[in-house]
């Protein structure tokens, strides 16, 4: 059998050849075949479909598509399969009578060539089968009879790809992985960020021992009908989903464009291509929601990194990579878990609450007034590293921000509302931190702090026992205490970070350590600046300084460690 694609006109100057023999299709033979499929021009913008290889091709909306082939002889086993790719398709198969000169069987002068184009293209063919939809969809008969086929197809929802193969040896050829008698995948584990999935080998690498590879498709959008939709979801500025334009010349068999190699080996098997290994990996743009991963020969596999509570759709594809075409499996869907649900944590008005986050963890608070407010005050004093506050009212976000030392956020308030704050924790490590809410503006626990919370120490002011330091103020009327430690000499940065828990007040420090306390604010920001001179230390000796600043309600930030040493000699 030849399989072909061509105008009507051209199609019987490639069958019908004029000369004073008697005519007689060309049959397909291993020699003429290879011949043709090495041979791009004998396909280039033609309707030819050849026998035992799949092509992909291209149909504008509302645009009409012919294909062609031939059967030479009653009693042919025959099957076609069509594959659409991003669109549904209406498909029809037919089958007409050769000419009788055609057949091989008469003798004598061919018909005139008009004639014998009347005698195909007039006559309206034998509808064998016909389809509509998307699926992957086949015809299969063990008996075709003899005739010239057409094979018409049209999009009527958009432009769009589809493949097309058919062969007339379908029992040896099996170029589709043969699916396993229960084709399901089953969904053996479920957890809030993973999914284990397994199915049952293909008999084609089983049984036949071919090479087969499972390709595994994720989306929270819906099941794939065919490798073949999932490429076009995947990436449409890839090469091989790239639409022709109209009134050019578009090989539907173009080896460069469509998987196979640009040489011209032919494959070592009759009616096969021997194509590049499945799955290109560098389209230009993929799509994040939908991800493609391809596996040797297994038969279980673990989906991570997928977010808890959310769908997802599963498909797999067993693809024979000698011939580059593949098999659907019966996809499946699956939940994954929710969040394990936390204890809430209830705060009350003008309380100051203490909470620890492990690392990467989060906390959840709920704030319910128990009276009407106009606007509702949150305090907070991270003692680490900085955090992250979301805060909701009755399900609205209204704020999300990051937190490090002290921050307050003044939010409109509302009869009756139910607040509740989200606390996210630092990558580096746990997380500590102090929250205060509150109906009443005045009431502020934590003391306001400057924006630069450095200790300055004057380098020209150092005596072997005194050192003199300074740190900035605010407008508010505070009480600052400054501590001292002496520490050793190879006391370095790092350590200094470690004790930087904000947190931790002066009754954490001992009596001997205490240097002074003070008051202290300027109505005039620029000039809410303190010096102090701590004397009575070591020559050549180091030591950590520490200020803390006590708020109204007795609640202390520590600003940052800063580390001094006495000259030696003096």
């Amino acid at each position: 059998m030849l399989l072909l694609r061509c105008p009507p006109l051209l199609l019987l100057l490639l069958l019908l050849p004029l000369n004073s023999r008697p005519q007689k299709l060309p049959t397909r033979d291993e020699e003429l075949f290879q011949m043709q499929i090495r041979d791009k021009s004998f396909f280039h913008d033609s309707s030819v479909i050849p026998d035992g290889a799949e092509i992909s091709s291209y149909l504008f909306r509302d645009t009409p598509k012919r294909y062609f082939f031939v059967v030479e002889e009653d009693n042919t086993p025959l099957a076609v399969t069509v594959t659409p790719c991003d669109a549904p398709l209406e498909w029809k198969l037919s089958v007409q009578e050769l000419p009788e000169e055609a057949s091989g069987e008469g003798s004598g002068d061919p018909e005139p060539l008009e004639q014998q184009k009347q005698q195909i293209t007039n006559e309206e063919g034998t509808e064998l089968f016909s389809y509509k939809g998307n699926d992957v969809e086949y015809f299969v008969s063990s008996s075709s009879p003899s005739g010239l086929y057409q094979l018409d197809l049209l999009s009527t929802e958009k432009d769009t790809h589809f493949k097309v193969y058919a062969t007339t040896t379908p029992e040896s050829d099996q170029p589709y992985p043969e699916l396993p008698y229960d084709p399901r995948i089953d969904v053996t584990s479920l957890g809030r960020t993973t999914v284990t999935l397994a199915w049952k080998p293909s008999p084609t690498a089983s049984l036949l021992r071919q090479p087969i590879q499972y390709c595994i498709v994720i989306n929270k959008e819906h099941n794939f009908k065919s490798l073949c939709a999932v490429e076009a979801k995947l990436s449409s500025d890839d090469a091989f989903m790239m639409a022709p334009k109209p009134g050019l010349d578009f090989s539907p068999f173009d080896f460069a464009h469509f998987g196979f190699p640009a040489d011209n080996n032919s494959g070592k098997e009759r009616g096969f291509l021997k194509s590049s290994k499945f799955g290109r990996q560098t389209s230009p743009k993929l799509r994040a929601d939908l991800h493609r991963v391809c596996i040797e020969n297994k038969n279980i596999f673990t989906v991570s990194d997928l977010k808890p509570d959310t769908q997802y759709y599963f498909d797999m594809f067993a693809v024979n990579t000698n011939t580059n075409m593949s098999t659907a499996y019966v996809g499946t869907f699956a939940r994954t878990k929710e969040e394990a649900k936390q204890k809430t944590i209830e705060l009350k008005d003008g309380k100051v609450t203490d909470v620890f986050i492990k690392r990467k963890g989060a906390k959840f608070l709920r704030f319910a007034p128990v009276s009407s407010h106009q606007k509702v005050t949150f305090s907070i004093h991270s003692c680490l590293d900085a955090v992250q506050i979301q805060v909701r009212r009755d399900g609205k976000l209204l704020l999300s921000q990051s937190v490090e030392g002290v921050r307050q956020f003044q939010l409109r308030g509302k009869a009756k509302a139910k607040y509740l704050i989200r606390l996210k924790g630092s990558k580096k490590g746990a997380s500590m931190l102090k929250i205060l809410a509150t109906t009443r503006p005045n009431k502020q626990s934590f003391p306001s702090l400057p924006e630069d919370t450095r200790i300055k120490a004057f380098d020209k002011l150092r005596t072997c026992s005194s050192v003199t330091v300074a740190w900035l103020g605010t407008q508010e009327r505070n009480k600052f205490c400054i501590y001292k430690r002496e520490v050793d000499d190879n006391y370095n940065e790092e350590q200094k970070k470690r004790e930087q828990n904000q947190c931790l007040g002066p009754d954490t420090r001992k009596k001997s350590e205490k240097v002074l306390c003070k008051y202290f604010h300027s109505q005039n920001i620029q000039k809410a600046v303190t010096t102090e001179t701590i004397r009575g230390l070591q020559p050549g000796k180091s030591y950590l300084l520490d200020v803390y600043v006590i708020g109204h309600g007795g609640h202390s930030v520590k600003y940052q460690s800063k580390l001094v040493k006495t000259r030696k000699f003096c």
